[in-house]
């Protein structure tokens, strides 16, 4: 962890906030252990600490959201902030290679409604503080026939009555679809509806940290936005870029 602090210190980022898988009794294997949830919190606050000088460093999780799933010991931590994830449409990891064949399986129109329905679920339970990677269903190129910004509208509505902030994700561009998380078209549907945003690079290694960011901040730029949400104890506070 202090290598990814180094390391967002060289790039002259000035807040950072790390955001650890949160523990669920759901697919182990890539995530905390509850277990673990105080060791996380006890690094992220020594290194807070060590860095004050340099850097603003801030404790978050990214919580999957899945019915029956979901930890009181998470939703109710002690965090700046909560990213609130979907990773899974009916217990299907629909955005990891090994079940890529799940595709061949089902509609994509359907699958495409599905996720960004199971995102306007998430957005109403009013737990999250950020929508993570929003179009995430992308990942692998399979895009539906149908008018993604139909699809999405809803879910965009119940983001912005949540008070919810969007993330520009800038892991897409690493993966099959080489794009940002959102799409253009479904950020200036954020923009329009006024959803507020935020930046991610989704660093699961130090060499990703900041990654695409210049593509993202054009983005965001050419959409209209000026201003991006950072977070301390789940407060939002509006920085201009």
């Amino acid at each position: 962890m202090d290598e990814y602090i180094q390391r967002a210190i060289e790039l002259g980022i000035d807040v950072y906030g790390f955001s650890e898988h949160a523990p669920m009794n759901f697919d182990a294997k890539y995530r905390l252990d509850f277990e673990e949830m105080n060791a996380y919190t006890n690094d992220v606050m020594r290194l807070k600490e060590a860095y004050s000088d340099k850097i603003q460093i801030l404790l978050g999780y990214e919580v999957d959201y899945l019915k029956g799933h979901m930890d009181k010991r998470v939703l109710k931590a002690d965090v700046d902030y909560l990213i609130g994830s979907v990773h899974f449409l009916d217990k299907w990891g629909f955005d990891n290679p090994e079940f890529i064949g799940g595709y061949e399986e089902r509609d994509i129109d359907e699958i495409w409604q599905t996720y960004f329905d199971a995102i306007e679920a998430m957005a109403q339970t009013g737990y999250f503080d950020i929508v993570g990677h929003l179009d995430l269903i992308k990942v692998f190129k399979f895009m539906p026939k149908k008018d993604i910004r139909l699809m999405a509208k809803n879910a965009l509505k119940a983001i912005k009555k949540s008070g919810m902030v969007m993330e520009l994700n800038s892991a897409g561009l690493r993966k099959p679809i080489k794009e940002i998380y959102p799409s253009p078209l479904l950020l200036e549907m954020a923009y329009e509806l006024d959803i507020p945003i935020t930046f991610a690079s989704d660093a699961h290694a130090v060499e990703q940290i900041g990654f695409g960011y210049d593509e993202v901040i054009q983005l965001a730029t050419r959409i209209g936005y000026s201003k991006a949400v950072t977070f301390e104890q789940r407060q939002q506070k509006m920085i201009k870029f």
